[in-house]
């Protein structure tokens, strides 16, 4: 269950040698940016999936541990591929997140490096402290081939330190922790401690769908689907009884082709898209959701400006 997801709480009192800061995770898309947040925060914040872009919004997940606040900041894969009204959002955001932050968590796999890397590299800023942080340590074959790579990633950027790991394990996490406090400034917290999310249930609500549709669909759904929340209503609960939240859905996609997709055969995979957002909510909110679904098509939204605003996105 999240502690709390509770938006704008005061923070907790000052403490003499506080740190807190901001620290952005970037990278080019479906590099494992986000299973590094949720890793870092402790529990899941940002939704993940094998598909590229599933990241779409700047979500904020905080760790306090000890004197020190981290305030971790996942951002949308760099898009280079597609110039829409989506990707041109998705960017915008990606520059907004690295430019004002303490520190920069540049992810990359491991021993690769190619042009969406360095597109991205491109962006950072050589005034604020960049970590190279190699991803997916566990993949590599080769350990010998790390060194000459790394010798290669320094005379591309002067990174303050190189982080090799694999965000699925614990003590590399630790350990990147304990990294990223010697560049956070002291200074009081700017959350409350049990606080791990600065976004809404309802956001979180909009996600889950969103992560069980590209991971129902894999890649047979084109990435220009998105989820809006038409309902999002809270009931008290009586007595011992839980909470209640009704929440009502809509897919918006592209084509006829791809709605029938997303409903499946007599509707079985919208409702398993359904069930596994409910069981999930269920566990994060420690509630009971209610939620109903229904796909709309609205051809060539991803390139409309006006409607990609309408849908939440900046």
């Amino acid at each position: 269950m999240l502690k709390s997801m509770r938006v704008g709480a005061a923070p907790a009192v000052p403490v003499e040698g506080q740190r807190c800061g901001l620290i952005a995770i970037v990278g080019k898309p479906n590099v494992g940016k986000s299973t590094l947040m949720n890793a870092l925060v402790g529990q899941k914040i940002s939704i993940t999936s094998r598909k590229a872009q599933t990241t779409r919004h700047r979500i904020t997940g905080i760790h306090s541990q000890g004197t020190t606040q981290f305030v971790f900041v996942d951002t949308p894969g760099f898009q280079t591929r597609h110039n829409n009204a989506l990707n041109r959002s998705l960017n915008k955001t990606v520059l907004g997140a690295v430019g004002d932050v303490d520190l920069i968590l540049f992810v990359v796999e491991a021993g690769m490096f190619n042009q969406a890397d360095a597109k991205v590299l491109a962006l950072l800023s050589k005034d604020i402290p960049t970590l190279l942080v190699a991803n997916k340590l566990d993949q590599v074959t080769r350990r010998a081939d790390i060194a000459p790579w790394l010798q290669e990633m320094q005379q591309r950027h002067a990174f303050a330190e190189f982080v090799p790991m694999s965000a699925k394990n614990a003590k590399d996490i630790e350990r990147m922790l304990g990294i990223c406090e010697k560049y956070l400034p002291e200074q009081a917290w700017w959350y409350a401690e049990d606080e791990l999310t600065d976004r809404s249930e309802k956001f979180l609500a909009s996600e889950t769908v969103r992560e069980k549709l590209f991971r129902l669909t894999g890649d047979e759904l084109p990435y220009t689907s998105t989820v809006v929340i038409d309902k999002f209503e809270e009931e008290a609960g009586r007595g011992k009884q839980k909470r209640l939240l009704r929440i009502a859905a809509t897919i918006v996609v592209e084509r006829d082709t791809h709605k029938a997709m997303v409903i499946g055969d007599k509707g079985e995979r919208i409702k398993r898209i359904g069930m596994e957002t409910r069981v999930e909510l269920e566990k994060a909110l420690d509630c009971k959701v209610f939620i109903e679904m229904w796909v709309k098509v609205r051809s060539g939204w991803a390139d409309d400006e006006a409607r990609v605003r309408s849908f939440g996105y900046q």
